[in-house]
């Protein structure tokens, strides 16, 4: 049987505890500008969250490439959603707005330093998850082949990045630690995810 690390890596879409509500793909199509342009910003975000580990952690020296790599990664994703918002006339948001998702979850980090790192690297991972879940759905709601085949690739390279952080977390807890974290990350998420607020946006 399949750990639960293990089931993050063969996909990780069931292992949420609670889908998307069908309410926010249609507030989605109802103003897609609005959700390029936060879409635009969460992968700023995520390029610099991805540098802020290399930053607080320039001693974990195993997981300074693959952190590298991931940066690098959503800059390109970055670029690439501000090319398509060029082709159609959208300008990038005046300001980055706070996320109320990823900031609920970070205030349930322990406090101790090393409880804390682990639970940083398993919210990234969760994180990533949910944008997975989120870009099928867009994907798949698309009419637009252009911007149907992005979201489709990028829900796909949102899923290696939910796995990637979970191999990071193996170099310095155990398996046993790493499942016990996820699971209580996963429980409180899908309880934030039923009460965000419908908008156009990716949390």
């Amino acid at each position: 049987m399949l750990n639960l690390t293990e089931q993050m890596a063969a996909l990780g879409l069931d292992i949420l505890r609670a889908p998307s509500p069908i309410e926010w793909i249609e507030t989605v199509l109802n103003d897609f500008p609005a959700f390029m342009q936060d879409h635009a910003d969460c992968e700023r975000k995520a390029s610099a969250m991805a540098l802020s580990f290399i930053a607080k952690y320039p001693d974990r020296l195993e997981i300074i490439p693959e952190l590298m790599d991931t940066a690098v990664e959503e800059l390109q994703h970055f670029r690439q959603v501000y090319r398509l918002m060029e082709k159609r006339g959208i300008p990038l948001a005046k300001e980055i707005t706070k996320d109320t998702y990823v900031g609920d979850l970070l205030g349930l980090c322990r406090s101790k330093p090393q409880e804390r790192f682990l639970d940083r690297l398993v919210i990234a991972s969760v994180v990533e998850w949910r944008g997975c879940e989120r870009f099928k759905k867009v994907a798949e709601a698309l009419q637009e082949p252009e911007l149907q085949n992005f979201y489709a690739l990028l829900w796909q390279s949102e899923a290696r990045h939910g796995e990637s952080f979970t191999e990071m977390a193996k170099f310095y807890f155990p398996r046993e630690e790493i499942n016990c974290r996820l699971d209580f990350f996963l429980t409180e998420e899908a309880l934030l995810i039923k009460r965000l607020p419908l908008r156009p946006a990716l949390h």
